[in-house]
């Protein structure tokens, strides 16, 4: 494997910095900071270590209803019935009663706004006939879309010993919401709702940024004695979406200062740069036994990376690829990676393709190529870098 150091140029950047300014000391017991634009992870504190989500762990009873819906097996105009169970649920309540016939709809605006315990249980019994048999179903759906550290024993956070969530797997889940079911995401962003005009003095969402006008528009908070205070949360600011989880604050106050620190210390300390343009070589290979010696290393699109704002100047990238290259080469075939490191970041490698085609070469190509890269391994040069 051949490694060689290139400059990368930040395009309009002009001076120096220091990591130090880019730290962001967190209250929170745990938490994860992630640009979903740019797919960074600008913050990660004990981040994979299961916890007691709390009502967050609501976003998994969300998931597997949006996956009904988008499976047909409901509608939002679908009718649930309100068992004895779900009825005499503690907690934050959508205030259900055994005669209600909540429609889905209904459901997911009484779990994102109330945070309805209740409701939670009707949609597993609706969805899976019992709540066991739904935790069982939200257990091997988490694993099928990468929720490595988590386990659910019921449908609403309710404290259990088996039911347990990381951070980093809130983060992901929320972005997958995002993402996957953008039709629905908007109920996240609502900011009252109560069934049938029940319990007025009950009807407000918890986040704590709605209403704060910094581009945030979900998506849930989570509170019980064991966890703490907690948020998963996500904000928009021009092209820039952030997603982050806090998790393990002292009280509500905390919890939403600390949001709103996270919010404004994300945007205002990184910025999104272009690094590398598409189509721009950075790199040649040699190509063994090939109508030509060697081939371009290019990037396919335009690399755009966040980077912390007080870093300016040059960025210095590692390319990694191994030599000699095989005949015949695609064009645009993987042939190496571009890592680049940036303060108080993890690393991120970028694949770079073939610039052009190179078919395997005839006989004088053949032996003129084997004698030349012959001698690049003597010399230990890499050619045309």
């Amino acid at each position: 494997m051949m490694r060689t150091l290139v400059t990368l140029l930040i395009l309009a950047a002009t001076l120096f910095a220091t990591a130090a300014s880019a730290a962001f000391e967190t209250r929170a017991r745990a938490a994860w900071v992630y640009d979903a634009t740019t797919d960074t992870v600008l913050l990660s504190k004990d981040a994979e270590t299961p916890l007691p989500p709390a009502s967050m762990s609501k976003l998994m009873t969300l998931n597997m209803l949006f996956e009904a819906l988008r499976d047909g097996r409901v509608t939002l105009e679908t009718q649930f019935s309100v068992s004895d169970k779900a009825r005499s649920m503690g907690g934050s309540s959508m205030f259900l009663e055994a005669t209600d016939r909540p429609t889905v709809e209904d459901l997911i605006k009484g779990i994102i706004v109330q945070s309805g315990n209740d409701a939670c249980v009707v949609v597993a019994e609706g969805l899976a006939g019992t709540e066991e048999g739904f935790a069982r179903l939200m257990n091997e759906r988490a694993q099928a879309i990468g929720l490595r550290n988590s386990t659910f024993a019921n449908a609403s956070g309710w404290p259990h010993p088996n039911h347990r969530m990381s951070v980093e797997d809130l983060g992901l889940l929320a972005v997958r919401l995002i993402r996957e079911f953008p039709e629905y995401y908007g109920y996240f962003a609502m900011e009252t709702f109560a069934y049938d005009g029940r319990v007025p003095s009950n009807h407000n969402n918890r986040n704590p940024l709605l209403k704060l006008g910094i581009g945030a528009d979900g998506l849930k908070t989570g509170h019980t004695a064991e966890a703490g205070y907690g948020l998963v949360g996500s904000a928009v600011q021009g092209q820039r979406r952030l997603v982050f989880v806090i998790s393990g604050l002292p009280d509500d106050a905390v919890r939403a200062e600390e949001a709103e620190s996270v919010v404004n210390w994300a945007f205002r300390q990184f910025v999104e740069k272009t690094v590398a343009e598409k189509g721009a070589r950075l790199a040649t290979v040699p190509v063994w036994m090939g109508a030509e010696r060697s081939v371009g290393m290019i990037v396919a699109e335009d690399v755009d990376l966040l980077v912390p704002a007080v870093v300016r100047g040059d960025i210095d990238g590692e390319i990694a690829y191994r030599t000699p290259l095989n005949a015949p080469v695609e064009e645009g075939q993987q042939i190496g990676t571009l890592t680049v490191s940036l303060p108080d970041l993890q690393p991120r490698e970028i694949p770079l393709v073939a610039e052009r085609a190179v078919p395997r070469g005839g006989f004088v190509p053949r032996v003129t190529t084997a004698a030349y890269v012959l001698f690049q391994q003597v010399t230990g040069k890499a050619a045309g870098l």
